[in-house]
């Protein structure tokens, strides 16, 4: 659940990091970047290379009525 939910972080600051890499074409490799995970520890998109990746994205209000 914890990669689940990092993997989740990572893809949604890669897709905010898209304004800053404006050169990237589409099927460029992702640039690194490092980023603070909730578990304190410092999570690189390099030590996911190789790995299968889930993005799971949600917002916790989209089917309620408040």
């Amino acid at each position: 659940m914890k990669a689940i939910c990092l993997l989740v972080v990572l893809g949604l600051l890669v897709c905010c990091a898209a304004a800053r890499a404006a050169d990237l074409k589409p099927g460029d490799p992702a640039p690194e970047f490092a980023l603070p995970g909730s578990d304190g520890k410092t999570h690189k998109l390099s030590d996911y290379k190789g790995q299968q990746a889930v993005v799971l994205a949600w917002f916790p209000k989209a089917f309620t009525g408040g």
